[in-house]
């Protein structure tokens, strides 16, 4: 085994940000997993394109106030998952149709084991990209998905990891 092996983390666990509160338990269960498996968490987030063409100024200036958005939320995000698994996640930003991005990057970054994501409760289903990634995009992620119930309680994930 070389040195760089032996130091490399097991398992790198993806998962998609967003401002749901399910995305909070999907967040919880890959830290919690790649702190018992010593891996690392990865924290994707698309940032949609404003479709503002008359007004490319107003357009810009939106794209990169969401921009800076999606940063302050990463960087929250990274101290949480820091507390939690002792490591800081590596980030993917990326700007267009969040399914379009997240095949994309898991196309991009053979070291992904696991994409993690978090069901929505009710009746309007679990989520657009379970759905998509459970239907039309099944066959197009090459690493597992693990799909957390959005309203499990952090008792109940924190025995099941």
């Amino acid at each position: 085994m070389s040195d760089t092996a032996a130091t490399e983390p097991a398992r790198k666990f993806l998962v998609v940000v967003d401002n749901t509160t399910e995305m909070r338990a999907a967040l919880r269960f890959a830290c919690r997993r790649a702190k018992h498996t010593g891996g690392t968490v990865a924290l994707f987030y698309a940032v949609p394109k404003t479709e503002l063409h008359h007004f490319a100024t107003i357009g810009d200036l939106m794209d990169r106030e969401a921009r800076s958005d999606a940063e302050k939320l990463l960087q929250h995000l990274a101290a949480e998952t820091r507390r939690e698994t002792g490591r800081f996640p590596s980030f993917y930003i990326r700007e267009g149709d969040v399914l379009a991005q997240l095949v994309e990057v898991v196309k991009s970054d053979p070291s992904f084991s696991v994409l993690v994501l978090a069901a929505k409760a009710g009746n309007e289903g679990p989520g657009p990209i379970v759905s998509a990634l459970s239907g039309k995009l099944a066959g197009k992620i090459r690493i597992p998905v693990t799909i957390v119930p959005g309203t499990i309680s952090d008792e109940k994930l924190d025995a099941l990891t």
